[in-house]
């Protein structure tokens, strides 16, 4: 009998309003979910949902208004201070008077790292995400999916137990989304960290996760989970899949039928 799987993240009747007396937002509705270790997680939805909220919610960037919240067995704000999660977003926020390299081992330095010792992470991360030979140039002299790239490689820094991703990709042409999907999945293979992703995009969802998370308009609540058992490793050639069109068809039928509750 196979073991059961470890739990890494574990969300309970979690809701939040934020605003004013009288001009309040109600986000997120009574959202209950779980993560196994390792796992690969997409959240779609339309724009307004919560997704980004949810996913800041785990981050320790917003209190949760009610609810539970656990990342391992402890909350959001413990994982990040103990340096357990990493976080990449829309925009990859690179300081532009640091090098690539010592971009990347920012939380390392700040966390009083020696010096040999988070430049040699670094260089391991730039490796990975095929950034070797950029390590001493700046971010104003690299590609939008090249200074992405150089954010996971940073997120990745603290060997996160959780990487969670805001869309990372959503500004790139789709040549350079593709190759950097393909990149992604790579990471999570090779790291075996469990990913949260933010996207817009049911094809990438399904291309990328092993459970789809399809969300309402707001209040975001959650409509359903799609199983996702397309084999592993996934590459573009996936998508000619009989069964990646059978997920897609099934995503947006979810999507459509969140909307049917407003």
């Amino acid at each position: 009998m196979a073991e059961p799987l470890s739990i890494a993240v574990e969300i309970r009747r979690l809701s939040l309003t934020y605003g004013r007396q009288g001009s309040q937002v109600h986000a997120l509705s009574d959202v209950d979910l779980t993560i196994p270790t390792g796992g690969f997680v997409s959240l779609i939805g339309p724009s307004g949902c919560g997704k980004s909220t949810l996913l800041r919610i785990l981050g320790d960037l917003l209190d949760p208004g009610a609810g539970e919240v656990r990342i391992n067995g402890k909350s959001p704000k413990a994982e990040r201070l103990d340096r357990r999660i990493g976080f990449v977003f829309q925009e990859a926020a690179l300081l532009d008077w640091r090098t690539i390299i010592e971009n990347v081992a920012l939380p390392l330095e700040l966390h009083g790292s020696p010096r040999a010792k988070r430049e040699a992470r670094a260089q391991e991360l730039l490796d990975l995400v095929g950034l070797k030979g950029f390590e001493r140039a700046r971010p104003r002299q690299l590609s939008g999916g090249m200074r992405q790239r150089a954010a996971i490689a940073r997120a990745l820094s603290t060997k996160p137990d959780l990487l969670l991703l805001d869309e990372p990709f959503g500004a790139l042409d789709q040549i350079t989304r593709d190759r950097l999907n393909m990149e992604l999945a790579h990471i999570h293979e090779v790291t075996g960290v469990t990913v949260v992703l933010v996207t817009h995009s049911i094809r990438e969802a399904v291309l990328l996760s092993d459970r789809i998370v399809v969300m309402t308009p707001r209040p975001g609540r959650i409509e359903s989970i799609i199983e996702n058992d397309l084999p592993r490793p996934r590459s573009l050639e996936t998508r000619a899949l009989p069964l990646f069109e059978d997920l897609v068809r099934q995503g947006n039928l979810e999507l459509e039928k969140g909307y049917s509750h407003v």
